[in-house]
């Protein structure tokens, strides 16, 4: 029975099975009569029901447990047939205000011209004992609802759009979606930037009402500085950005600029001048990386509150602790304690940690009052663990509110702080940074401590670096390599990429407890068979692992046989096999799975991992148990985790694994650069183990010339 060309067949919906509302994600059995009988059909359906009846264009594909399904890709609702399948249906909930009983009033009383009068005449309703004009009105209401749910995913459909997106929309709209979109599609752009867009776009080539070719301009516009924000850029050239109109819209000179001047009227974007070059911000990031240059240079003009007469000097501090430091260490600690503003840079192993946790405790024994931060839970986690001392994330420090998506704490309510120490300051975008810093009394000293070697942050900006190159702020940079830490061929290796060497590579060995080593393989099959083996044998139970978590899988891509989803399926078949859930949801009890979003409500972050413990699909329900708590979804919330028994090697940021297994080979050219894998290599505690082709670790270590991003903080902070 399965096939490889589309089939049509019809039936009708006995039993629904699961249904996410969210995105109209449905399984369900229908009959479809004989031969084929009663079969399981999975695909995005909105507001399905039993007793309807359905077309449906798709594929038989077998589920290794469930057997023989049918996928559809296309959908159309057909009329019951009979009465009895037309009273079913109504009796099924599917419109509000009418069950069984009054089902079979309405069929007796209209029959098959009961769709006629709950879409036409719904004041027809009240003829029928017990359904008054109000109970007329909802019931209609309920009726209309629905059918524009319906046709607006068959809209979807007709222009290539994905269904799923529906619901979305609806969202959004509502019911008179119909009258937003057919008017004017890019108002979708506005609403719903990058997806909306892409959408509008199908829209407006599909439908008859002429768009003006100005409001087309804009969100296209719109679009691409949205989409370079999403690259890490803050702006975009304007010659890039006329450019990249024509080549893409087919915009010309005078559609470009008098976009601009809408969008700068409407203060969306601004158009400014950056070292002689003419450029494009949208409104908030110029506002931010103005606005923090600003406030930089102004905190760098204060001198830090220094207590004088009877304190103790810092050596002395540092000796009561019991801490040792080098000469390095101690020129660092003392020039920052010093200075308003100070960057402490090192890879690892120089003691990043150790000047932190010193920082700290000398700060407080002069009666400052020192907070300590980061840019992710983990990171905080971690930096409450090794500097002995609180700490939280920015955001939770500077009070984020989830509802209104502004911060609490700002110029007109400051932090109460002396000082402010952030960790992992690589990771930091502008906007984060901008909000924190105009959060802090001006006396407050700053102190920023990272990698500026490491993967910069996934939002625009390259806060680190610009500081760093601006020349305006003083830094402080470990080199040294403690010896503990250099007796660790991961550190080593690491340092050795830093600096465009390429590592020893000696073989994996699993009676030899390197914890650094490499395995040869040149196809991705090999490969992922490798890493298979590798978790659930070659390193599983080995001195207490456990593969779902002491060992995770880095990739530097999503897509393909060696990218993130291939390598989560197979893995989690491998390591967590024959617990399918009946209702084919992608998740499983005993799953590894990430938080992909900040959710301040919930207390997990993007990048958190945690396990599935129990999935209760009666209750829709999936309780995950992350290290510090379990936390319950409700099913229309799982888009926002995903499988993590292999992530990116960007999502690992400000993370730390006994053991991390990278994948590596040519075909991830594109993403082999040096800070890639430096950053991968740094992410392990106790061993890494490449796989793949000593070629493409070569390619990685030569390509330092990462993708530059277009920001302008260190030209602002150095032509201040």
């Amino acid at each position: 029975m399965e096939q490889s060309s589309a089939v049509r067949l019809s039936g009708n919906i006995e039993r629904i099975t699961f249904h996410n509302p969210d995105n109209h994600f449905t399984i369900a059995r229908l009959d479809t009569g004989q031969p084929l009988g009663m079969i399981t059909i999975l695909g995005h359906l909105p507001a399905p029901r039993p007793g309807e009846k359905v077309q449906l264009t798709g594929k038989w594909e077998k589920h290794p447990r469930y057997g023989q399904q049918f996928r559809f890709a296309d959908f159309r609702m057909i009329q019951p047939a009979d009465l009895e399948s037309l009273e079913r249906f109504l009796a099924s909930g599917a419109i509000k205000g009418i069950g069984p009983k009054m089902a079979r009033s309405l069929v007796q009383h209209f029959g098959e011209d009961i769709f006629r009068v709950l879409e036409k005449t719904p004041e027809e309703l009240t003829r029928v004992k017990g359904i008054g004009p109000q109970s007329a009105e909802k019931i209609a209401e309920s009726w209309n609802q629905r059918l524009a749910v319906r046709k607006l995913s068959q809209l979807l459909r007709s222009i290539g759009a994905n269904p799923v997106h529906g619901a979305r929309i609806f969202s959004l709209y509502g019911e008179s979606w119909e009258q937003v979109l057919l008017k004017d599609p890019y108002r979708l752009a506005d609403d719903w930037p990058r997806t909306g867009f892409r959408i509008a776009e199908a829209l407006a080539k599909n439908i008859e009402t002429q768009v003006p070719e100005s409001r087309r301009a804009a969100a296209c516009v719109c679009h691409l500085l949205e989409t370079a924000a999403d690259d890490g850029h803050t702006f975009i050239a304007y010659d890039d950005l006329l450019a990249a109109c024509d080549a893409r819209f087919g915009l010309d000179f005078h559609s470009l600029n008098t976009a601009l001047d809408q969008l700068e009227q409407d203060s969306r974007l601004v158009r400014d001048t950056v070292d002689c070059t003419s450029v494009v911000y949208p409104a908030l990031l110029h506002q931010a990386e103005s606005e923090l240059a600003g406030r930089l240079i102004a905190r760098l003009g204060i001198a830090p509150d220094i207590p004088a007469g009877n304190q103790d000097p810092a050596t002395t501090v540092v000796q009561r602790l019991a801490i040792k430091l080098s000469d390095e260490q101690l020129q660092a600690l003392e020039g920052a304690l010093q200075l308003p503003l100070a960057i402490i840079t090192g890879g690892p192993g120089t003691g990043k940690t150790t000047l932190v946790r010193s920082l700290t405790a000398i700060l407080e024994q002069r009666g400052k009052k020192v907070l300590l931060v980061a840019p992710t839970g983990r990171a905080a986690r971690r930096l409450a663990e090794t500097a002995r001392h609180p700490a939280a994330t920015i955001h939770k420090t500077l009070g984020y509110n989830l509802g209104a998506g502004t911060f609490e704490r700002g110029p007109d309510d400051p932090l109460e702080c002396d000082a402010v120490i952030v960790d992992e300051a690589s990771m930091i975008d502008l906007s984060l940074m901008y909000h924190l810093v105009r959060a802090m009394p001006f006396s407050a000293q700053l102190i920023l401590v990272g990698d500026k070697f490491q993967l910069p942050a996934i939002g625009p900006g390259n806060i680190l670096s610009d500081l760093l190159d601006s020349g305006m702020v003083k830094s402080f940079e470990l080199n040294t390599v403690f010896r503990q830490a250099a007796e660790s061929s991961i550190i080593t290796s690491a340092h050795k990429v830093r600096t465009g060497l390429m590592p020893d590579l000696p073989p994996w060995d699993p009676g030899h407890p390197r914890d650094f080593c490499f395995i040869e393989r040149q196809t991705p099959e090999e490969v992922v068979r490798c890493v298979v083996q590798l978790c659930t044998g070659g390193l599983a139970g080995q001195r207490g692992i456990d593969p779902k978590r002491h060992i995770q899988v880095l990739v530097p891509m999503h897509r393909g046989i060696v990218g993130t989803v291939n390598l989560n399926r197979v893995l989690q078949s491998a390591l967590n096999p024959g617990k399918q859930n009946k209702h084919t949801l992608p998740f499983r009890p005993g799953d590894k799975v990430m938080q992909l979003v900040n959710d301040y409500s919930k207390e997990v972050f993007n990048g958190d991992i945690g396990q599935v413990v129990s999935l209760d699909p009666q209750a829709q329900l999936l309780t995950v148990s992350y290290d510090h708590k379990n936390v319950t979804y409700d099913l229309a919330e799982i888009d926002n985790l995903s499988l993590a028994y292999a992530i990116s090697v960007h999502k690992s940021q400000g993370s730390e694994y006994p053991v991390v297994i990278l994948p590596l080979l040519t075909q991830h050219y594109v993403l082999l650069q040096r800070n890639l894998l430096y950053t991968a290599i740094t992410r392990a505690s106790k061993k890494v183990i490449i796989v793949g082709s000593a070629k493409a670790v070569q390619v990685a270590i030569r390509n330092n010339s990462s993708r530059k991003r277009m920001t302008a903080l260190a030209w602002r902070l150095a032509n201040r």
